[in-house]
């Protein structure tokens, strides 16, 4: 069970050193209390204190890494059951299906579709993060030839390999020994000899359960053969289900501290329907799945998954934000306009995109508003005058601007007059209200 503050407060030295980083002692138990900082950072702390809050600092979920290198996917570490509580940590990944009944040239072209699904959305890559080979020939032969296929043209792309077969398991999974596969599969026959297989391999082991309360039983029969990393599988295909047992799952594990079910989810969200597919596996980006496994990875539906679990997974109460600086766009000159923006990502991406549609060479003073948009940055004090005059002076772009203009948002257009009065010797032009207009201002400059 959690510890309060107080309870680890009476276990730290309370020497109030600071080497941890934090005032006093009992500040540094407040945040480990609210999981916020490891215990590791106290240089004295005891033995029998460190071993009795490592397990109560532990999250309630098991963080599982799959794959290696910077591909690698990791999962589980979540705390609560809400992102308004708290951030969710790590984004679920998605995973195409190819079955080992493909020919070597649709899987090669799988493999490729994995490897160009990479976009970049205001500032952060995203992409299919994993392969599920299926062995639904039934044929440790076909399946081990598939794995190969993969592994020669997905190298470094994480896999999951899926068989209830032990034999079929231990063939396919020789390409990515040490790759830190997924060995999906394991059930209430075969779980013995497929902990084994996964042990051997250094691979995390999956569980193909048919209820909820087969699969806490499964993981304890794991642990006990000595597989940390599990992944689970509930059984769940149904939308409905999944959103029952996934959230029966994190429930029971975060409220209940129900340590037989504290790991990552995997769903499969296999359909004819790509449209259909989509919609359920978005079910699972909301409702706590870690691995979503997807039958195809079309660049529409990928791009909707992608811009939702996105949206799940950032921060609630920090905005997306950029770097307070001076962006060149293009090669700019001297006499190349200079615009003023607030850090909000979006509003970045947005008026950056425009200035680079209108091919004119440009910069782009980007000012620290707290991650907040113009007209709320505006109206909360932060896009003030004298601080846009004050951010313009030191960031010294003025040697770069020789015709000291300067471009405002058309939205704040009321702050011309006293953005010159704070900043002599400059002209301050007012721009577009929406960045779709920029293109065409410019071009009439």
């Amino acid at each position: 069970m959690a510890l309060s503050g107080v309870e680890i407060f009476k276990l730290l030295p309370k020497t109030n050193c600071k080497k941890c980083g934090y005032p006093t002692c009992l500040a540094f138990a407040m945040k480990l209390a609210q999981r916020q900082a490891s215990i590791d950072l106290c240089p004295d702390v005891s033995e029998e204190a460190k071993r009795v809050l490592g397990e109560a600092s532990a999250p309630p979920v098991r963080p599982v890494t799959f794959g290696v290198g910077d591909r690698a996917v990791k999962m589980g570490e979540e705390t609560v059951l809400f992102r308004h509580d708290k951030k969710f940590v790590n984004p679920c990944a998605f995973a195409v299906e190819i079955m080992d009944t493909l020919s070597e040239d649709d899987i090669a072209k799988i493999c490729w579709q994995v490897l160009e699904s990479e976009i970049d959305r205001v500032g952060q890559k995203l992409r299919i993060d994993a392969i599920m080979i299926s062995n639904v020939s039934g044929d440790a032969g076909r399946f081990e030839t598939a794995a190969k296929a993969v592994a020669a043209n997905a190298a470094g792309v994480p896999v999951i390999l899926s068989a209830t077969d032990p034999r079929a398991a231990e063939a396919a999974v020789k390409p990515f020994a040490d790759k830190k596969a997924v060995i999906y599969g394991a059930n209430a026959l075969n779980a013995e000899a497929m902990a084994a297989i996964a042990k051997a391999n250094k691979a995390s082991l999956g569980i193909a359960a048919t209820s909820l309360d087969e699969l806490a039983e499964l993981t304890e029969k794991i642990k006990g053969f000595g597989v940390e990393d599990i992944v689970m599988d509930s059984g769940a295909r149904k939308a409905k289900d999944i959103i029952e047992h996934n959230t029966l799952i994190r429930r029971a594990a975060i409220k209940k501290g129900v340590k037989s079910v504290g790991y990552p989810v995997i769903n499969f969200m296999q359909r004819q329907d790509s449209l259909l597919e989509g919609l359920v596996a978005s079910v699972g980006i909301a409702k706590y799945a870690s691995i979503i496994v997807m039958s195809s990875v079309e660049k529409w539906k990928s791009l909707a998954l992608f811009t939702l679990r996105q949206n799940i997974f950032t921060d609630p109460q920090v905005p997306m934000q950029v770097e307070q600086k001076i962006y060149n766009i293009g090669e700019p000159a001297a006499e190349s306009p200079l615009f003023i923006t607030t850090n909000f990502s979006l509003t970045y991406f947005i008026v950056s995109g425009e200035i680079e549609n209108s091919k004119v060479a440009s910069r782009l003073a980007v000012m620290d508003c707290e991650g907040l948009s113009v007209l709320t940055a505006w109206a909360a004090g932060k896009f003030t005058a004298s601080k846009i005059a004050q951010f313009i002076q030191e960031s010294g772009v003025e040697k770069d601007v020789p015709n000291k203009e300067l471009i405002i948002p058309g939205y704040v257009a009321i702050l011309s007059g006293s953005v010159e009065e704070k900043l002599p010797g400059w002209k301050i032009t007012v721009g577009p209200r929406e960045a779709n207009a920029i293109p065409a201002f410019l071009r009439a400059r």
